[in-house]
Formats: C-alpha cells, structure tokens, sequence
C-alpha cells in the first residue's frame, strides 16, 4: 500500500506531535538580564546624586595632584587637564556611567605622562566594596557562577567572568607575600596558639597530605591575629622553629603563654626559641590520646574523670582530680594513666591565670574554626593545585572576613598578666 506524504504525517500520534511542535516553535532560552527588573524607584533617584559625587571626587583628586584649578595660572601648576573618558563602573546602586577626568603631568625633568587616578586605579570596572564582597563569597565555598546570579542586581550587566574572579584571587598572593614579610615589633602579643591541620595538596605531580602550620597571636586588647602560616611536611621539630625563628627576626617578642597541642615537635621548638614562655597544652588534644588508649566500655569513664581535672574550680582541686586520675586508671588501664603523664602540669597551665580566661585558654579551638572554614571551602575539590593556593586561601579567609575571631574572654585582665610576667623574669 502506498502512502502519502500528508497521510504519514497524519499517521503521527497527537502527542508526540504537540511535543516536537512546541520544541520546534518555542525553544528554551534563558531569561536575559535585560528582561528583569530589579531596579529599585528610590534607588533610580539617587544614582545621579551618586554619579555626581563620583566624578566630583575624581576632580578634587586632579586639581590637587595639578596644583592648580581651571583656568588658574599659577607658577606651581604640575600638569594641564586633558578633557575626559566615560567609563562604565560598577557600584553598590548598580552600574553607573561617569565621566573621569584626564591630564597630562610634567616632571621635575621636563617629560610628560598620562595622570592615573589613585582612587579609580586604571581597568578598573568596580569600586572596590564591590571586589571584596567578590572575594568574600568565593572565599567562603560558592563558584563563580552562583556568585554571578547573588550580585546580578550589582553587577547590572558588567561580565563577572571566572578570569575575573581569578584575578581578584591572585591579588591576595602579592598581598599575603608582603604581609608574610611585616614588620612585628610594635606588636605586643601575650598569648600564641600554634597548631597544625592537614590538608590534600598537590605536589611534585602527587596528592598528598600535609599539614599547614597556623600561628595566632592575641594583643593586649584581647583581638586575636593571624600572625604566620606556613606548608610543611610534617608537623616536625625543625618546621616549627623556623616560623619561630622568622617571626622573632621580624621582632615579635616571646608571649607570655603558648596554647600548643601535643606534638613533640612543637613542645621541643617553643623551648629552644620562647625559652621563657609558660606552655599550656591543649585538653581536646589529650583528651582524645586518652579515649584511644581506653578500651571501649571505659572511654565515658574516662572522660567523666578527665573533665574533672580541667573543669575544677580551682588549681588545687584540679591537682587533686590528676592525682587521682593517675592512682585510679594505673590500675585499670596502665595506658590511659601514662598518656596523661605524658601532658604533666602543662594540662593545668591555664589555672594560673584569671578564671574569665580559662576557657579560651585550655584549648586551640581558635585555629580549629580556621580549619573548619577551610574544609568548607574545599569540600567539593579533591586537592588545592599548588601550595600557594592554599596559603592564599587561608589568608583570604581572613583579610575578606570569612574567619572572624572574637576577643579574648577576660581581655580587660590581660594588662595585669604582662605585668605579672614581666616582674617573675625580671
């Protein structure tokens, strides 16, 4: 039987063709940027007045680098205005066009150059407050993609591409190398938590584990600092030294407390280099070395006896909670008795100190929450690239203000321990 060309499309089921029909005659585009409105009434009042305010900035910047206003003859006049260029910029109301200011500078030797804007660097197509809420949402886990749909109603049509994003990235390296290279003299640090955490990184064409070693600082006022970072390939006595040693060459003097954790290689280069510093081990550290030494039905027992120690109200009653931790689990586990011999009176460090003190001072949680932040960072990536990367990253944590570390409890105190430490070395 024959069939027709109109008698095989008639032959089609209803649906089908409805659906390849509608695939045909209205295909799926996403929506531009054009179509939505995000635009605020108050806020398309307000722009002019922003414009205005911009470019009158720019001109008060030109005349002052000029020396001289419009049309002033002056001997002193560095330079002649150069009419101007319309750039697009973006700002917190969205993007606005301005007019900046140009101008031919003459120096002492006679040559001429083009003036540059010190508060509207040249290429720059965002104000700064835009860039660094760029980098803070990188920095705290959201791809460039999300970041670009978060501040479309910013953005309004200036491309935030992901070598743009990489830029703003790379700015954080030149940054992090100039402050890893400050000058610490004028820093009067009292208290120090060192601590290391292990992240996957790839080097010499291999993921591998290594630890990154953090050294936070808290000043009298009771602010806690980032003070150096450092890759390294294990958490060893030499790698621990050399920060110390370079954070001394820089003229930080030795604090009167460390908060470590337990590594040997620590404990051993915080007495070669901050010889007369009090060292306070971190109780969350030990009280897992205790936990693994202890068999299983005994770790509540165990952590029932060891809270004891570090919740005493007092430094006497927590000497009498050790003693008797030692006497009781000698006897029932000799393992769990030896670990906590290990730490000896450096557990109780802290209770040397003012009582509002003693919470932030038995532990280095401070650097586990820089951890923290860094893992969900991280979490969808198999490994950082290089170690670089990784050092940018921690340092972006901070200078965008992702890792935000609050006062020292008993700040006010702190005065009062310098003091007292200055009298026993002296």
């Amino acid at each position: 039987m024959a069939y027709s060309p109109g008698d095989l499309h008639k032959s089609r089921p209803v649906g089908r063709r409805a659906r390849e029909e509608y695939a045909v005659r209205k295909p799926i585009t996403k929506q531009s940027q054009g179509e939505e409105t995000w635009d605020d009434p108050l806020v398309a009042e307000i722009r002019p007045v922003v414009r205005e305010a911009i470019e009158e900035a720019l001109a008060k910047e030109l005349t002052a680098t000029l020396g001289a206003k419009w049309y002033d003859r002056v001997v002193e006049r560095r330079g002649y205005r150069n009419g101007s260029e319309e750039r697009e910029l973006g700002t917190p109301l969205g993007r606005i066009s301005v007019e900046v200011p140009r101008a031919r500078l003459i120096g002492e030797d006679g040559r001429e150059s083009e003036w540059r804007s010190g508060k509207l660097p040249r290429h720059s197509r965002r104000l700064r407050g835009i860039d660094k809420a760029v980098l803070s949402i990188y920095l705290s886990g959201t791809n460039q993609r999300r970041i670009q749909a978060a501040l479309r109603p910013l953005l309004k049509g200036l491309p935030l591409s992901k070598s743009s994003v990489s830029r703003l990235v790379s700015r954080l390296q030149v940054e992090r190398e100039a402050w890893m290279e400050r000058k610490l003299s004028e820093e009067k640090v009292s208290i120090a938590y060192l601590d290391g955490f292990v992240v996957k990184v790839r080097r010499d064409g291999r993921v591998v584990r290594n630890p990154v070693l953090v050294v936070i600082g808290v000043r009298e006022g009771g602010e806690k600092i980032l003070l150096a970072m450092s890759m390294a390939g294990g958490e060893t006595s030499e790698a621990w030294r050399q920060i110390l040693e370079d954070l001394a060459r820089r003229g930080l003097t030795a604090p009167v407390l460390a908060v470590i954790d337990g590594s040997t290689g620590l404990g051993a280069a915080v007495e070669a280099v901050w010889s007369g510093t009090e060292v306070q081990r971190c109780v969350v550290h030990k009280l897992r070395n205790l936990l693994a030494h202890a068999p299983h039905h005994a770790k509540e027992s165990v952590r029932e006896d060891f809270h004891a120690i570090i919740y005493a109200k007092s430094g006497a009653q927590a000497q009498v909670a050790y003693e008797r931790f030692v006497a009781r689990w000698r006897k029932r586990c000799e393992a769990v008795a030896r670990s906590l011999e290990e730490g000896g009176s450096e557990l109780l460090t802290f209770y040397r100190f003012p009582e509002e003190m003693w919470k932030c001072l038995r532990t280095t949680n401070v650097i586990e929450r820089v951890h923290g932040e860094m893992r969900r960072r991280v979490k969808t990536q198999a490994a950082l690239p290089n170690e670089e990367a990784v050092l940018n990253l921690v340092y972006g944590l901070f200078v965008a203000g992702v890792v935000r570390l609050r006062r020292l409890d008993g700040w006010r105190k702190i005065a009062k321990v310098m003091d007292v430490a200055k009298k026993h070395a002296a």
